[in-house]
């Protein structure tokens, strides 16, 4: 085989750890390319987070593409393709996916924080598709940043993932992306970014194609247009491509279909332009394919070769979505039916990667699994923004039998908090199952941990781990394996105040209740039996009246007119509830409330429950 390259391409991903940096390099990346004017409406910070739940959280959910043009030095425009990708270790399906795209990475490490357990996720993909890697140290300008210490750390990570002798090698660019500058020697300060794109242009290789293989591309993401429909997103890999071409659909399960493409579109800068033609390494956008999947190939109908398909990680996390079936259902949402709800599932699984939907034993309700607790709970928002009513259970861990054994999904942690609440933390971890591996100091009374813990034991762990640190520490996790299951984990040392009766909350009831439980409803709420209205602060759940009323007499009374005071209720995110809930409970979500239940919502049956539990078999 004679494998040609195509000189004026790149194409390269943008990989790291969550918030060190990725879509503020490529902000500043698009206007020092020329390819955002100042001023313009697209002119805004991460124009690349175009999703309003990314712009609300601050993070990237979905990997998506731009392209820039960069003059080189003998005067030859060499186009750019940069995908910006999630930081997120839940959305490291998005990763895979990306890194099927391009023929390099630019690896973004924080010059304070270092490498973390993300980045260890990103680069061990690169190299197991032996991508070449630029190493990026960004925020230069921290007045906290470590940077030789942080450069040996990133030797070390190398170290350990590398495959070939040939890993060990990357160049280092020094940025602050921020300012927009870049340079490769600490000594001279950088005044533009033109040392990353050259270094970039440099070591990142050309796409390679072989002249003698016929069309082929490979589908790896999806999106729509109003006017087109569905539109396939490609990396072509070999042969060119004409607008209005028929090509050779092949579909995962085996069928070939011979289709022509209504339309064919490349990106230049943020925006996608129609083109005539693509060639080998270009990243497509193509119409006409009215249900095609990611992972599925176009070819060439007289010789129609099949591509690999898109393969990521199992997913390690599950949790049922089903109708919602609360007295309070139908109030607030427009989408309520589990043909409605089932539908969406299924959309969702088309361009999501990572999700996997099964069936349960209830025809209203479904297994929904995926990568992590983050993943999960923007699906809900997702849906909840779009009108539906759902009942969202406790999120649960996948196990699998390894060798006739049960083992379940460990996580990397690492955490970052002052040195005087290293005993709570090492306590909090320690009891569910967790197993330090390093404590590093990092100056300025801080150091890093590093542990091992069961996927399980991290749920419902952050809320905890910010009230034990007084919200000053850093946790950050990722996938790490499996191994043997560690035994019983407690979560959840307290318990739940739950309404016995449907009406509305009073004050004087509140008052009550407030000074042994955290309430999460505040007065003139509307609650029903069954719903989870607090906190307790014992490890048992209590059932209450909190609709109680006064009495009102025709007496006088010294303290008739005392005012009532109450403490303002802890409202609860989406995030937070799902953390929050034991396996007897769930989470109502409506578009515009969240509320938490039992699943079982009458008291006489919770009770004969409890009682069978500990009567001996």
């Amino acid at each position: 085989m004679t494998s040609r390259t195509v000189s004026n391409l790149r194409n390269v991903a943008i990989v790291a750890h969550v918030d060190h940096g990725k879509t503020t390099l490529v902000d500043a990346m698009l206007r020092q390319a020329g390819a955002l004017r100042a001023g313009s409406a697209a002119d805004v910070d991460r124009v690349m987070d175009s999703m309003d739940l990314e712009r609300e959280k601050g993070i990237t959910i979905l990997a998506k593409n731009t392209a820039v043009r960069w003059p080189t030095p003998d005067g030859e425009t060499v186009k750019i393709n940069i995908v910006d990708t999630p930081g997120h270790a839940d959305f490291g399906g998005e990763v895979e996916r990306a890194l099927t795209m391009v023929d390099g990475v630019l690896l973004l490490v924080d010059a304070s924080e270092g490498p973390l357990p993300q980045t260890r996720f990103v680069l061990r993909k690169a190299l197991e598709r032996d991508l070449p890697v630029v190493v990026v140290v960004n925020k230069v300008d921290r007045p906290d940043a470590r940077i030789d210490e942080v450069l040996h750390e990133i030797g070390s990570l190398f170290l350990d993932l590398a495959h070939a002798d040939h890993h060990l090698e990357f160049p280092v660019v020094y940025t602050n992306a921020r300012a927009g500058t870049a340079t490769t020697d600490l000594a001279m300060a950088g005044t533009d970014l033109r040392p990353l794109f050259e270094m970039l242009i440099e070591h990142i290789p050309a796409p390679s194609f072989d002249p003698d293989h016929p069309f082929a591309a490979l589908v790896t993401n999806l999106d729509a247009s109003p006017y087109l429909g569905r539109l396939a997103l490609c990396r072509v890999q070999h042969g060119y491509l004409k607008r209005n071409q028929s090509v050779a659909w092949c579909r995962l399960d085996g069928r070939i279909e011979t289709v022509k493409l209504s339309a064919l579109y490349v990106t230049e800068s943020h925006a996608r332009i129609e083109a005539d033609d693509a060639g080998p390494g270009e990243i497509i956008a193509v119409a006409g394919l009215a249900d095609v999947t990611i992972g599925e190939t176009l070819a060439d109908p007289v010789d129609p070769r099949p591509l690999p398909p898109v393969t990521v990680d199992e997913p390690s996390l599950s949790m049922t979505v089903g109708i919602n079936t609360s007295p309070l259902s139908g109030r607030d949402g427009k989408k309520l039916t589990a043909r409605l709800v089932k539908g969406r599932l299924d959309a969702e699984l088309v361009g999501n990667v990572a999700l996997r939907v099964f069936n349960t034993d209830r025809p209203d309700q479904w297994e929904v699994q995926g990568r992590g607790e983050l993943q999960l709970a923007i699906l809900v928002e997702m849906m909840r923004r779009e009108g539906f009513e759902l009942t969202v259970g406790k999120p649960q861990v996948l196990t699998r039998l390894i060798d006739g054994r049960r083992h379940e999904p460990v996580e990397r942690v690492s955490i970052d908090i002052p040195d005087e609440h290293l005993g709570a933390v090492t306590q909090l971890l320690s009891q569910r199952r967790g197993r330090m591996e390093q404590v590093l100091p990092q100056g300025a009374g801080w150091v890093r941990m590093d542990w091992r813990v069961p996927a399980r034991g991290l749920i419902g762990v952050r809320t905890e781990f910010l009230t034990e640190t007084r919200g000053t520490g850093v946790l950050n996790h990722v996938f790490d394996g499996w191994e043997p299951w560690a035994g019983e984990i407690r979560t959840r040392p307290t318990g739940s105040i739950v309404a016995d009766r449907t009406g509305s909350t009073t004050g004087y009831a509140i008052e009550q209740i407030q000074e042994r439980a955290t309430l999460f409803v505040a007065p003139g709420t509307e609650v029903y039996q069954g719903m989870i209205v607090g906190e307790n602060s014992r490890g048992e759940d209590m059932d209450v009246n909190i609709c109680r009323e006064k009495k009102v007499t025709n007496m006088r009374s010294s303290t008739a007119e005392e005012f009532v005071k109450l403490v303002p209720p802890k409202a609860m995110t989406l995030e937070q509830a799902l953390e929050f809930i034991s396996d007897d409970e769930c989470v109502e979500v409506t578009p515009l409330a969240v509320r938490l239940r039992k699943t079982v919502t009458d008291a006489t049956q919770r009770a004969r429950a409890r009682k069978q539990l500990k009567s001996p078999r």
